[in-house]
């Protein structure tokens, strides 16, 4: 057999992308196709008065405009984010109060940018302190964790710590701009709605449609061929895809709608801003005693999201003593939604930092008092791990970056004008898993069609699976063909939580081993439809687990900081992963990397800033809001362990597109702090930041 897991088997869509023949959401020709163009709302908190659409309807080309008045209307959403147009109430900047239909985009726009809106404007609140009178704790944190976990006595237990760390981290909005802005087509026919949509899940979108246009999920298909990236922010529907439902209702037309990229800060989600403050005990052995995280952050005011920020420090280390604290405050912002690493990206950074300033009062190395903490199960659930290879992933990196050269003193390493420093931080990501469906067919000329609605946002999902099912199969994997991306095909979950291949292919794997039990059984020839076998792993995947999963990971990172610009400069990051077996080492390795590019961003380039005026954010586009290139790093590596794990699946596999994300940021400041001597404690670390920085610090030696 050749190209089954673990090969580098190249992605079965590359050709049709390089080529552009892949088809996204925007294009997929009908004829009569409109195209459509939002309004958003330029007031932070109030109500529309009127619109005045006169002006657009005599732009050519204009077919209608749609506002709160005459759209058709929609069933009450569970999500209120998708309750458009149908009520004159504006929650928030950039929320959508009209949408222009034409018979082209350019058309669309320009009516548009002619269309009056006139308001009765309120008071607005949007910016996040930890003191806010509004913040509260809530019932729960995103993933359905308790806001709240104390073991202990904490605040005793740091009061009498020989080593005491007590730190605030404070990390900003920081937005999803995948490739592919959020597009969808939708065409009415005879009753019937078929959408094409930008999305990491067409199962959910379409339950989402039914409920909201009253109409049983037979008559609807959506579907999802490619997906150009979503980062969470695609995991459920987003105005696109009612709102051109709506104007193809109201047409009677095909109706585009592609969000310009500068509208998604405010309509597809961001990370909330995160303030951290961590409280770090420990002996002079350098076990901790106690353990202390508590996270304030911002939802808004029509839905409730907490960024599960906290969490991480309820897996990581062992420590008698321990609370960990959400807090929010509903404000008159937009409403954040997921991001890659959601919780884990922003609170591994404040725990891994922490650790690391905890290090320095210890006069101890930051790879081994990691060590020291190690837990035997897992803190919060007592519960044993399936497997935890952490110190494994600590070693195997420290060996590979040569971390026993390193001098310990910050400050001490420079190349003229340039200060040289290196970081470690560790990164953890649960197992998730849901319940597919699959179906695979024997067909009679030899090969096989698996089919499954599952959804390839870009990390190479078709070509894993069709690895996971000629494995089961026993056959070489060109013979073996894969249908995803609709949701005329076998139930699936959505592409999210890192938990798409391990879902996905426990379905493929039980319905391409039922088939070869069934073929071995099977005399004479297949019948000219073939032979077909499904699976639903219902009851299995979703079955409680006697142990805790998750993924574990070891960053390493070298910088160098420019004394006279401030400028950062990542000149090596390794990444050393214990994430189960590996199904695709090409594939795998290029996640690794784009999870770690884009904690590089989040470390040094990535922010937004709340503007308290207007309640908009400043960086909306990608000319103001600087994602990393590559220029950015010289080198970058991923490295994983053969990590043996019964436990998960029957791939044993967990997931990776999020792990590489969650380690780098505290890596590359650690690496910072190390160079320089000074702790920056808010991201990103821009240069006038660290300049500021360095000129304090020259100040206070002066003094």
């Amino acid at each position: 057999m050749t190209g089954g897991p673990g090969a580098p088997a190249e992605r079965r869509e590359g050709r049709e992308k390089v080529g552009g023949t892949a088809r996204y959401a925007a294009e997929f020709p009908m004829p009569g196709r409109a195209q459509a163009w939002p309004v958003p709302a330029s007031v932070a908190r109030g109500r529309v008065a009127g619109v005045d659409t006169a002006a657009a309807l005599a732009v050519p080309g204009v077919i209608a405009v749609l506002t709160h008045e005459d759209a058709p209307r929609l069933a009450e959403p569970d999500d209120p984010t998708l309750a458009v147009l149908q009520s004159p109430r504006v929650p928030h900047r950039g929320w959508f109060v009209a949408l222009v239909v034409a018979e082209t985009l350019e058309a669309a726009r320009a009516g548009a940018a002619a269309v009056r809106v006139a308001y009765d404007t309120e008071e607005h609140d949007v910016v996040l302190t930890a003191s806010h009178p509004g913040v509260y704790v809530p019932e729960e944190a995103n993933g359905g964790h308790p806001a709240v976990r104390e073991q202990g006595d904490p605040d005793g237990a740091f009061g009498s710590s020989t080593a005491r760390v007590d730190v605030a981290y404070r990390v900003p909005p920081l937005h999803n701009h995948p490739m592919e802005p959020h597009t969808s087509t939708a065409h009415w026919e005879d009753g019937r709605l078929t959408v094409h949509t930008s999305s990491q899940g067409t199962g959910a979108v379409r339950a989402v449609l039914a409920g909201l246009f009253d109409l049983p999920e037979e008559r609807i298909v959506v579907t999802a061929e490619h997906v150009g990236g979503g980062f969470g922010s695609k995991g459920t529907p987003r105005p696109d895809v009612v709102l051109a439902a709506l104007a193809a209702r109201r047409t009677g037309r095909p109706v585009t709608v592609a969000l310009p990229r500068r509208y998604l800060p405010a309509v597809v989600g961001h990370r909330a801003p995160t303030l951290h403050r961590l409280r770090l005990g420990a002996g002079r052995d350098g076990r901790l005693t106690s353990l202390v995280h508590e996270i304030t952050t911002h939802t808004s005011r029509i839905k409730e999201f907490v960024e599960q920020a906290a969490v991480p420090a309820r897996v990581m280390y062992a420590a008698p003593h321990s609370r960990t604290v959400h807090r929010v405050a509903a404000l008159d912002v937009p409403s954040p939604s997921w991001m890659r690493a959601p919780g884990e990206a922003p609170g591994m950074y404040a725990l891994e930092s922490a650790m690391d300033e905890l290090a320095g009062e210890l006069g101890m190395d930051p790879i081994e008092v990691r060590v020291r903490n190690e837990p035997d199960v897992e803190p919060d659930s007592g519960k044993p791990f399936s497997s935890r290879h952490l110190v494994e992933c600590l070693r195997e990196g420290a060996r590979r970056f040569g971390w026993d050269d390193r001098d310990p003193r910050p400050g001490t390493r420079r190349d003229g004008p340039l200060l040289l420093g290196t970081g470690v931080a560790a990164a953890t990501y649960p197992v998730m898993v849901g319940p597919s469906t699959a179906a695979a067919r024997a067909l009679p000329d030899g090969t096989f069609l698996v089919r499954i609605n599952a959804t390839d946002i870009g990390t190479g999902a078709r070509t894993v699976l069709a690895q996971v099912g000629a494995e089961a199969l026993g056959v070489p994997l060109e013979r073996v063909r894969i249908e995803v991306g609709s949701t005329e095909l076998p139930s699936a979950p959505l592409a999210g939580g890192s938990s798409g291949t391990a879902s996905w292919g426990w379905a493929v794997h039980d319905a391409c081993a039922g088939l070869a039990r069934r073929l071995a059984e099977h005399t004479g020839p297949l019948p000219e439809q073939g032979l077909e076998t499904r699976a639903d792993t219902r009851g299995t995947a979703d079955a409680e687990s006697d142990f805790a999963r998750h993924a574990f990971g070891a960053h390493f990172a070298e910088v160098a900081v420019d004394t006279v610009t401030g400028e950062v400069r990542v000149g090596r990051l390794l990444g050393v992963y214990a994430a189960g077996r590996i199904l695709n080492a090409r594939t795998a390795r290029s996640q690794f990397v784009g999870g770690m590019t884009m904690g590089l961003g989040m470390a040094l380039t990535e922010g937004s800033t709340m503007d308290a005026a207007f309640g908009d954010f400043t960086e909306s586009d990608l000319a103001s809001y600087h994602v990393p290139v590559h220029a950015d790093v010289a080198e970058i590596e991923a490295h994983w362990l053969d990590e043996e794990d019964s436990r998960l699946n029957p791939m044993g596999s967990k997931g990776i597109g999020e792990i590489g994300i969650v380690g780098t940021a505290a890596a590359i400041g650690n690496a910072v702090h190390h160079a320089t001597g000074v702790r920056f404690r808010e991201l990103p670390l821009t240069p006038d930041r660290v300049l500021t920085g360095l000129l304090d610090r020259r100040a206070r030696k002066a003094v």
